[in-house]
C-alpha cells in the first residue's frame, strides 16, 4: 500500500518554503552536456553585498544541511545554495565522478547567474569540492572555508586504521544508509549530541525519500573521492590573495 504521509517530504516542503520566505528563489541550469544543475539564489541581487556559495556535504539535499544558517547569512551576504550533481534536483548523463568535475558544474552554474567574486564555505564533502574550485578557479575566489572535510587525507590513512570505517564500502554505507540501523550509525559519528532514540518508521521515510535516488552514482562519488589518493598529489594553492580557513 502506497504511503498517505511521508515526514520527511513534509520536512522537505518546509525547508523550501523557508529558503523562498527568506528570499531566495529555486532556479535549473542545463549546462548543456547532458547536466542540470539546481541552485538557491537571491531573488533580489544587491551590489553592495559580497557573495557566498554554500556547497553540501554527502547526505540529503542542500536544504536539509543549510537552513538553519540562510537567515543570519543573508543578512550580510548574496547567498547562493547549489545541489550537488546526484542531490536534490541536480543530476549529469556524463560519466565523471570526481570532485574536479563538481567544481567545474558549480561554477559553470554560478557563472551563469551572473557570479564572478564569491567566497566560498564547504561541509564534508563539500568541502573537497570548495577545494577545488580554489585551485581550478582561483580568480573567482576571495575566501574559502572547509569544515569537518579531510581534503589531505590519503587512500592508505584508512587501511591505517585512522578513521572509523575500515574500507570505502563501509564507508559508503554509512553516509548512504539503505537501514535505520545504518542511519542511527551516521547520526552516532556525525553529530555531538545524537538523538538516542528514533522510531524506525521515521527513519525508513528518510531513506525512501533521500537516500535511494541515484545511489549507485553517489556510490562512485565516494569511491573516486577515495581511490589512489595521496597527498604529494593533492595541487598546492599559492595564488596570492586566497585565503582558505580548514575547520
Amino acid at each position: 500500500m502506497a504511503k498517505c504521509f511521508s515526514f520527511t517530504a513534509t520536512r522537505d516542503w518546509c525547508f523550501r518554503l523557508s529558503f523562498s520566505n527568506a528570499g531566495l528563489r529555486s532556479t535549473t541550469s542545463d549546462l548543456g552536456d547532458g547536466t542540470v544543475m539546481h541552485c538557491w539564489i537571491p531573488k533580489a541581487r544587491k551590489e553592495n553585498k559580497p557573495n557566498l556559495l554554500l556547497i553540501h556535504g554527502m547526505g540529503a539535499n542542500a536544504m536539509w544541511q543549510w537552513a538553519d544558517f540562510i537567515r543570519p547569512l543573508i543578512a550580510r551576504f548574496n547567498v547562493y545554495v547549489p545541489d550537488l550533481v546526484f542531490f536534490g534536483d541536480s543530476y549529469t548523463t556524463r560519466p565523471e565522478r570526481s570532485e574536479s568535475f563538481q567544481a567545474q558544474c558549480v561554477m559553470r552554474m554560478i557563472e551563469g547567474h551572473g557570479v564572478s567574486r564569491m567566497n566560498v564555505v564547504g561541509i564534508s564533502y563539500g568541502g573537497f569540492v570548495a577545494y577545488r574550485i580554489a585551485e581550478q578557479f582561483p580568480a573567482a575566489v576571495e575566501r574559502s572555508v572547509l569544515c569537518c572535510a579531510g581534503v589531505c587525507l590519503e587512500e592508505k590513512d584508512m587501511e591505517a586504521g585512522m578513521f572509523q570505517v575500515s574500507s570505502v564500502e563501509d564507508a559508503a554505507s554509512i553516509l548512504l544508509p539503505q537501514t535505520p540501523e545504518k542511519v542511527r550509525e551516521l547520526m552516532r559519528i556525525s553529530f555531538a549530541k545524537p538523538i538516542n532514540t528514533m522510531p524506525s518508521c521515521f527513519l525508513n521515510d528518510f531513506i525512501d525519500v533521500m537516500c535511494t535516488e541515484h545511489l549507485q552514482e553517489r556510490r562512485e562519488l565516494i569511491r573516486a573521492l577515495h581511490k589512489d589518493r595521496k597527498l604529494s598529489n593533492l595541487p598546492k594553492i599559492t595564488q596570492v590573495g586566497v585565503d582558505i580557513l580548514f575547520l
